[in-house]
């Protein structure tokens, strides 16, 4: 954890919501890393603009 920092997502819990959504284990896992990355991205260049 980073204070003013996004560094990245519980993958557990991500996973566990798209188990409960019926997405299969094996595409969420290998989804959720790369969308992940890229949100984590955006979310801290946003937090880096000043008007956030």
């Amino acid at each position: 954890m980073l204070p003013g920092a996004v560094v990245g997502w519980d993958l557990a819990a991500a996973l566990a919501l798209g188990d409960a959504l019926g997405v299969p284990p094996a595409a969420a896992a290998e989804l959720l890393p790369v969308i992940e990355a890229v949100m984590v991205a955006k979310l801290n260049e946003q937090m880096e603009r000043p008007n956030g």
